[in-house]
């Protein structure tokens, strides 16, 4: 198992909006997203700087690279493409996180 964290960034007055969305989120999703192996995903919010921060734990044998593929992970894409910022083709800007210091 390995865990891993990324930062996305959330348009300026969409927080209640993004909560909403994720309060209410797919469980076709969901589905597709544990199918992938990806467990244990949590986002947190950060207001000075609209900063979403990302953590999640994804199986050895995850196929997290294949999740970009699939017809609903493309739709939800496209459904949060509103609120944050995404790239042409309505996945998140997403900056990956070096992993500097661990405790368990």
């Amino acid at each position: 198992m390995e865990k891993i964290a990324f930062v996305m960034t959330l348009l300026p007055g969409q927080k209640q909006e993004y909560k909403k969305r994720h309060d209410e989120i797919w469980p076709e999703l969901v589905a597709a997203l544990k199918s992938a192996g990806v467990s244990d995903y949590s986002i947190f919010y950060e207001e000075k700087s609209n900063s979403l921060f990302a953590v999640l734990k994804r199986s050895d044998d995850h196929k997290m690279d294949e999740l970009p593929l699939q017809p609903i992970v493309k739709k939800w894409w496209n459904y949060m493409s509103d609120i944050m910022l995404t790239n042409e083709d309505d996945s998140p800007v997403v900056n990956d996180l070096e992993n500097v210091f661990h405790l368990d």
